[in-house]
């Protein structure tokens, strides 16, 4: 349930652009949420690393897909604390970091959405 709930929160944030633009109330809504948006992502991040791992053991199609949209989210929202923490130390981290951002960005608000999607079908089992 936890995954799902903060699969959804990161899909908000990863695509609170598209949802403002259909919906200019629901800023007010984001906005509280951004402050955590980096944590999110940490969280994010190691779920779909050990979805990954979990995968070797129980290979599943739903899985995969989670776990990809997980980690894209998850690497987009927690690339500022990566930066700072991790990536600052070596300019070669961090010039390969820089690099995965820029070819996962495009997919930020679609993985936003479908990160969405998979949190709410999660919750209720469905997934």
């Amino acid at each position: 349930m936890l995954t799902a709930i903060v699969s959804i929160l990161g899909g908000i944030i990863a695509s609170s652009s598209y949802i403002v633009s259909k919906k200019s109330d629901a800023k007010e809504l984001i906005d509280k949420l951004v402050p955590y948006q980096g944590w999110i992502g940490v969280i994010l991040l190691i779920w779909s690393i050990k979805n990954a791992l979990m995968l070797f053991r129980y290979f599943s199609f739903n899985g995969i897909i989670i776990t990809v949209v997980q980690f894209i989210v998850g690497f987009l929202l927690a690339y500022a604390l990566l930066s700072q923490y991790l990536f600052s130390k070596s300019d070669e981290a961090k010039e390969k970091g820089q690099e995965l951002r820029a070819k996962l960005v495009q997919y930020q608000v679609p993985a936003g959405i479908g990160l969405i999607i998979l949190g709410i079908l999660r919750l209720f089992h469905w997934f």
